[in-house]
């Protein structure tokens, strides 16, 4: 029987987020938009679902802008800060190297533009230097963007010192959370942040719908135009069935945050206690203690990714390179390379990710499988 476990890449639809979101699919059919009787029913929905996202990130329900994903609110957050600091004479915007594409790519449509970007750099650890963000800001600084947690080897980043230093130097602080949510306590009346991306099928909901929390206060130019919908700062007709689904997980996963994050923690810890039990060699990557439990980054030097990847899938073992945006291409992870790693640990590197459903024995039988294959590929017999 197959194991999926990429979870950090898609997961699967809840069966209630799925019931949830039948009836729009049927009975309610109408534009949210309009005025008659089929809109209102559906704009009642579309409330109540930003209600509860609004409600699990201590928001108000008018700070939660609903997008397409989270690149979507990634962009979304960048270019309409970016475009609106210029106003203001700031032209200058800040992230870190290990950043999804989301942003780095973003970042990089927005210097062709004549915006200036600081790339942070981070240590081994995938943590970004502090010191590194002091030097850079100055009071040209429209925005810092340093994502939570890594999607790639789960580090976390200190966004709360991150998120103090932006606000110490008028420039505001975006983090795409969208690795974290569901796990972290994101509470944005807490944290420092004045924009916060998330995304829905991370959390056991649909695909196609996102949110970008957006602080009171906050100015950001539009990004799409054509229609007055989320307070007119997202046109376009509403995705009413993702956005319901959405709703209710992230219900769920706020309720059952704890047991989740418990299942997650014995997970990866059983994977790294069948490897060292199998003697086979192995790095774990990533920061060993301030890291979302549900990514666990892994060489195993003398190996190849991509032969480990078509082994692992051969065998029924479901996991990936790293980013699902990158998958499928040769080149080395970004985010590894800026961690500075050896040849060896770069070449050999893949992501186990758990989510519901994963049991700690499925999890030890593809660890098994995963250390089988190694000494096939490696050549060395178990010690």
């Amino acid at each position: 029987m197959a194991i999926y476990l990429d979870h950090a890449a898609t997961t699967p639809v809840h069966p209630e987020v799925r019931q949830a979101m039948l009836p729009y699919l049927d009975d309610y059919f109408g534009n949210p938009s309009s005025m008659h009787r089929f809109g209102r029913a559906v704009r009642q929905a579309v409330d109540e679902a930003r209600d509860k996202l609004a409600g699990v990130l201590g928001a108000e329900p008018g700070e939660i802008v609903f997008t397409s994903g989270g690149t979507e609110a990634d962009n979304f957050a960048l270019i309409g800060a970016a475009l609106s600091g210029k106003k203001r004479g700031k032209d200058h915007l800040i992230t870190s190297a290990v950043e999804h594409h989301a942003v780095l790519d973003t970042c990089r449509h927005l210097e062709r533009l004549g915006f200036r970007v600081t790339y942070l750099p981070v240590d081994e650890t995938g943590e970004v230097r502090l010191d590194a963000l002091r030097e850079a800001i100055d009071d040209r600084t429209a925005l810092v963007s340093v994502m939570y947690g890594n999607n790639e080897v789960g580090t976390l980043q200190p966004v709360e010192a991150i998120g103090e230093l932006a606000r110490e130097n008028g420039a505001l602080f975006h983090t795409d959370a969208v690795q974290a949510f569901g796990y972290e306590p994101l509470n944005v009346r807490e944290l420092p942040v004045d924009l916060l991306s998330v995304s829905s099928h991370k959390i056991n909901g649909p695909k196609g719908v996102g949110a970008l929390y957006v602080a009171k206060g906050v100015s950001l130019t539009p990004h799409m135009y054509g229609g007055s919908q989320e307070m007119r700062r997202r046109a376009g007709t509403e995705n009413v069935p993702g956005i319901v689904g959405f709703g209710k997980a992230a219900e769920i996963a706020a309720a059952s945050r704890a047991e989740h994050l418990e299942q997650a923690r014995r997970c990866r810890e059983a994977m790294i206690r069948a490897w060292e039990r199998e003697g086979i060699d192995f790095v774990v990557n990533g920061h060993p203690h301030r890291h979302l439990p549900h990514i666990l980054n892994v060489s195993f030097p003398g190996a190849e990714t991509e032969t480990l990847l078509m082994n692992l899938d051969l065998e029924g073992v479901a996991c990936s390179s790293g980013s699902a945006c990158t998958s499928g291409t040769l080149e080395v992870s970004h985010v590894l390379k800026a961690m500075n790693l050896p040849e060896a640990v770069l070449r050999s590197a893949i992501r186990f990710s758990f989510g519901r459903g994963n049991t700690v024995e499925e999890v030890t039988r593809a660890a098994e499988t995963a250390a089988r294959i190694v000494r096939r590929l490696t050549g060395k017999k178990a010690g």
